[in-house]
């Protein structure tokens, strides 16, 4: 892209051969597209973690002591909740639960630790699958929604709303925005042939959102796009690159008001869009509705320093917890419920430290966090703690802040004077 940093040098080049090279980018980017299609067990994301922490291991993957506190983390996390599921273990479900926790576990230090070296160019396989996994769910969801596949209605939405190669339209939705992200800053930022390239995949993903008929999603599409591109403004190096992402970004403001425009004229979507919208939907209301059972279910873990075991939440109130951070402390118990909210906003304070330095993956570490941000809010709302998509940035995040500092020592004429003597 245009707008990527090119001050100063790029980290200290990668000894391994060119083949390895060469396989182990090729492989960050099979799992950043394979991320994107996990409406079938095992998931080929599964898979590609696997191959992706075999090979890596096996060509010189480090684990550096600065991750201990995330792993430390991520261990009491999981720690918790295995304590809390030991008395409900012979219940459906309960073991799986725990061995997907402890699987996204691992893929947090995998990518935080893939990610921390060769950067800039991982980095860039890592958008560049996302954006092909995102357009296959996003065409499979709007091809599903339009029923204009064979079955695609039954197999590819979920009550009327597009869901795409995703199990709920939540998801679907919420995965979406980081790749929208991605795209939009090529919109605003590269030359016109590119640009108007990336303006239909923009186009193409922001319409499965709309499909998807999340009002998490949409509000998240909206909020962090501006974020991200206040960020980019604020980053610019030049007054005819800021200027030239506001003229782009007012463009596509217009552009996507038509678009919504236009497909509000359907009444079928017109109907669901207007009771998607709607503020004051029943299950969010009342005693039992989702913010009533958030402080009920408070009260409750206050007197529970074990938890009552994952998956348990439905044996006492209508519905799941949709919330991330309660979730914690009812299948964790205290330990999980104090370390998952510390692992979450460690993170988030840790990344708005690095939003300003200038390295050449910067474009990449915007998107990611602003989406990252973004995911952390909505898990006040909705449960995102098995969101493949959420664990692989947070991991993402560790790596790019170890490679930051990296970064930055090799660019400091000072370290670099030491050095020489």
């Amino acid at each position: 892209m245009a707008y990527a940093a090119t001050a100063g040098e790029s980290l200290p080049s990668i000894t391994a051969a060119p083949g390895v090279l060469a396989l182990q980018r090729a492989l960050v980017w099979l799992v950043g597209a394979s991320i994107a299609i996990v409406f079938i067990e095992p998931s080929p994301y599964e898979l590609a973690t696997l191959a992706a922490s075999v090979i890596f291991f096996a060509t010189g993957a480090r684990m550096r002591l600065v991750f201990m506190p995330l792993l430390l983390l991520l261990f009491l996390l999981n720690l918790g909740y295995s304590i809390s599921a030991v008395a409900v273990m012979d219940r459906p479900n309960v073991p799986s639960w725990i061995a997907t926790s402890w699987y996204m576990a691992i893929t947090v230090i995998l990518f935080a630790m893939v990610i921390s070296e060769d950067t800039a160019a991982r980095l860039d396989m890592l958008r560049r699958g996302l954006i092909v996994g995102a357009m296959i769910a996003a065409l499979a969801g709007i091809a599903g929604y339009f029923n204009l596949v064979p079955g695609g209605r039954d197999l590819l939405t979920l009550y009327d709303r597009a869901r795409g190669t995703f199990k709920d339209p939540n998801v679907f939705g919420a995965f979406l925005v980081l790749p929208a992200l991605l795209v939009l800053q090529s919109v605003v930022t590269d030359k016109f042939g590119k640009a108007f390239r990336s303006a239909i995949v923009f186009g193409i993903i922001s319409l499965a959102i709309l499909l998807a008929f999340s009002r998490a999603a949409w509000g998240m599409l909206i909020i962090t796009s501006g974020f991200v591109l206040a960020l980019m403004v604020l980053t610019s190096r030049s007054q005819s690159q800021r200027s030239r992402i506001i003229v782009m970004a007012l463009v596509t403001v217009v552009l996507a008001a038509a678009l919504v425009a236009v497909l509000l004229s359907f009444d079928s979507i017109a109907q669901l869009f207007k009771e998607r919208a709607s503020l004051d939907q029943s299950y969010d209301e009342g005693r039992f509705g989702r913010f009533g059972r958030h402080i009920l279910g408070a009260e409750m873990a206050l007197g529970l320093p074990f938890g009552i075991g994952p998956l348990q939440f439905t044996r006492y109130f209508p519905e799941d917890t949709h919330n991330s951070y309660l979730n914690a402390f009812m299948s964790g118990g205290w330990l999980s419920g104090v370390c998952y909210p510390a692992l979450v906003f460690v993170t988030v304070l840790t990344g708005f430290r690095y939003v300003f330095v200038r390295v050449p993956w910067q474009p990449a570490y915007l998107a990611i966090f602003a989406a990252f941000l973004g995911t952390v809010g909505e898990s006040f709302i909705i449960d995102t703690d098995h969101w493949r998509h959420f664990w692989m940035m947070l991991g993402t995040m560790w790596g790019m802040f170890v490679a930051a500092e990296r970064w930055k020592a090799g660019n400091d004429p000072a370290q670099a004077r030491e050095r020489s003597v």
